[in-house]
């Protein structure tokens, strides 16, 4: 894990942060740092501290000890300049509902003290110009959620926080914001999300922090720490064309069992398992399914769930 020591030339950099609430300890002596450019993911169950670690950057809480650093800046006492150069997307972003798609826009802009065409950039930037004319509260979940990225970006913040950005949208919205944050991304931009999607966070982290009960378990590039995990291939068969019994001797097969109806067989040597299948059924029944950053997850937190 990288720790911090308030780097200037980083994006954020957290050293030995720690908040309490009553008898909860959200965070327990925190240290990661966010380099520019990077986009970053904090994952973790519900109650891991990830909101308040969030907020503390974005300078909305104070820790009770630690010290943060934001774009080369401490974000609180409140830091009005600081504020202007960072771009926060909520869950429950707030919008005029009753306004269409720009004319939202053209007022957050004017709060800004931006001129208009600020509002058709930031429109544009999140593929949402088609919508520009109609009114916030005839979008779709999918084209609120760009709306609510726009409203974040459209004072072109240095630095950008995104809170479950593709929650509720059905698999199709999903794909297509990731298309917009993967555009973000190429910008450049430094983007710090927090998600309960790991194939999301997978598909488009450069690194992601896991947390749990107020602790940074693993920082680290999803295929590292997919690699890590030294998991096992698992392969799957329908039950009914193979049983335990014909694939227990087989080379490289290091255990059998049949679950919901297909025998799954686990193996550190993939290929040479799927040689030795292919004798007895068609290739084209096999799936294969390799280890992912939600198996690197699960491992991780697996005490967390436990307790």
């Amino acid at each position: 894990m990288s720790t911090s020591d308030s780097r200037p030339d980083a994006a954020v950099a957290l050293n030995e942060v720690r908040k309490r609430y009553g008898t909860v300890q959200a965070l327990d002596g925190v240290s990661l740092t966010v380099e520019r450019g990077e986009f970053f993911g904090i994952l973790g169950p519900n109650g891991a501290g990830k909101t308040t670690l969030v907020e503390i950057v974005e300078g909305l809480r104070t820790p009770d000890s630690g010290t943060v650093s934001v774009l080369g800046e401490s974000p609180w006492p409140r830091n009005t300049p600081l504020l202007r150069r960072l771009g926060i997307q909520t869950q429950s972003s707030a919008f005029f509902t009753r306004l269409t798609a720009r004319e939202h826009l053209e007022t957050v802009a004017a709060l800004y003290r931006l001129e208009r065409p600020a509002a058709t950039r930031a429109l544009d930037l999140v593929d949402l110009g088609e919508q520009a004319g109609q009114r916030v509260d005839q979008l779709s979940g999918g084209q609120r959620q760009r709306l609510a990225l726009a409203t974040a970006l459209i004072h072109d913040p240095e630095l950008i926080f995104l809170d479950e950005p593709t929650a509720a949208l059905d698999p199709a919205a999903r794909r297509s914001l990731w298309e917009v944050l993967r555009t973000l991304k190429g910008d450049g931009r430094t983007i710090v999300y927090t998600t309960h999607h790991l194939d999301e966070a997978e598909a488009l982290c450069d690194r992601v922090a896991i947390v749990a009960r107020g602790t940074v378990l693993a920082v680290d590039s999803p295929r590292h720490l997919i690699k890590s995990l030294a998991a096992p291939t698992r392969l799957r068969v329908p039950a009914y064309r193979l049983g335990v019994e014909d694939v227990r001797g087989l080379p490289g097969v290091e255990s059998a069992a049949v679950e919901g109806g297909e025998l799954v067989i686990s193996t550190h040597t993939a290929n040479q398992v799927l040689l030795a299948l292919g004798e007895l059924v068609d290739l084209e029944e096999i799936t294969t399914r390799t280890a992912t950053l939600e198996d690197a997850y699960l491992e991780l937190t697996a005490t967390e769930r436990r307790s």
